[in-house]
């Protein structure tokens, strides 16, 4: 998921080569969403999506589609850039609720902690694999929520110990 050469990138350009190579990558450039800031540790993100004809529905609205879109690989990607070429990471499910109408710029702030990471690290360990459950909200710039989007990635090991069949995901 993240390219071989991406632990030869000295550090303090990663969260730049992160925000730029995603918002250039057509599939994630289609969805009218930009990252606007990845967090120096690269545990965090801020999407920007505004309301325009690429992301307007026929309400004259924010799309749902561009809102599930814009969040898509946000937390499978910091997952798989903080746990390194060891893992394999993948999104598993998602399910997004809307609360009102989006008639502005929404913003979504991801974040990963430390802990998730411990947890997920020492789960993998135990068991072979992990389902890690996350939470973004798609505010305006007032703080009001207009949508909650809850995803499911599954995290495994990407060479596991020889005589033992890789883990799927479930």
């Amino acid at each position: 998921m993240i390219p071989s050469f991406w632990n030869r990138i000295p550090p303090r350009w990663r969260p730049a080569l992160f925000r730029f190579g995603l918002n250039f990558f057509p599939a994630y450039r289609a969805t009218g969403g930009r990252v606007v800031a990845v967090a120096p540790d690269m545990l965090g993100a801020r999407v920007r999506l505004p309301l325009g004809w690429r992301t307007c529905n026929g309400a004259g609205t924010t799309f749902g589609g561009s809102l599930y879109a814009a969040t898509d690989p946000l937390f499978a990607l910091l997952l798989a850039v903080n746990l390194g070429p060891d893992y394999v990471v993948w999104d598993k499910a998602a399910s997004i609720r809307y609360r009102r109408p989006g008639r502005a710029t929404l913003f979504a702030d991801f974040r990963i902690s430390p802990e998730d990471l411990r947890v997920v690290r020492e789960t993998v360990a135990r068991e072979g694999r992990c389902d890690r459950h996350f939470h973004v909200d798609f505010c305006d710039a007032e703080g009001v929520v207009h949508a909650g989007i809850d995803k499911t990635v599954y995290i495994g090991r990407r060479h596991p110990p020889s005589g033992e069949n890789p883990p799927m995901p479930r």
